[in-house]
């Protein structure tokens, strides 16, 4: 009978730990006093794709254009704000110590069918170098960085798409590293609906 009371507070205990360990990743995740907050996430694509040469969230990417293939490019307006709600005015403040410079960006996509084998369903993973600070006083800066490149128009499963009428549709998970003053990493993801296709040259 012991044994089994044992067994059920010990058990108990895990729970409750892990429990605690969890919210605590999910409120402070990491050592820097600020984090990075997503407004917006936009595709645009490469020369002519579509006819339209603005920011959408939503990208059609073509996988071919007049006989070329053009990279795509997504920008992302970010911020930092403070972990701790009371720094106002009157309390803590910010210094230049709590900036955030971006350092990388990687890029993952998944099928809205669940096939999400790279080279085979979507086009690899990969990741890409970015310099831009983000200021302490809020103010959000634009971060461009590529969303699909060149290559995977030139690699399976993209480079079948040409001449035939169909459409990969997938969900593309951004995640941008950075880093403050003092070395602490800080990280968000955003995510963008990508659709691949052999769309119609413009006129």
């Amino acid at each position: 009978m012991n044994s089994l009371r044992q067994m059920i507070a010990a058990a108990s205990l895990a729970g409750a730990v892990a429990s605690g360990v969890s919210c605590g990743d999910t409120v402070r995740q990491g050592h820097s006093p600020v984090m990075l907050v997503l407004d917006s996430l936009q595709g645009l694509g490469g020369s002519g794709t579509s006819g339209s040469s603005t920011a959408s969230s939503v990208l059609n990417s073509d996988v071919e254009i007049k006989g070329s293939v053009f990279n795509d490019l997504g920008t992302a307006l970010m911020r930092i704000i403070p972990k701790n709600i009371n720094t106002t005015p009157s309390g803590p403040s910010l210094t230049t110590n709590n900036e955030v410079r971006i350092t990388r960006v990687h890029v993952a996509y998944r099928r809205t069918d669940g096939q999400n084998q790279p080279g085979v369903d979507v086009p690899y993973p990969f990741d890409s170098g970015a310099t831009v600070t983000l200021p302490v006083t809020g103010l959000a800066v634009p971060v461009v960085f590529e969303l699909v490149r060149h290559d995977a128009k030139l690699e399976s499963p993209l480079l079948d798409l040409r001449s035939k009428l169909a459409v990969i549709n997938t969900i593309a998970e951004v995640t941008f590293y950075g880093v403050d003053a003092v070395g602490n990493e800080v990280i968000t993801t955003g995510f963008i609906a990508v659709s691949f296709a052999d769309f119609g040259d413009p006129s």
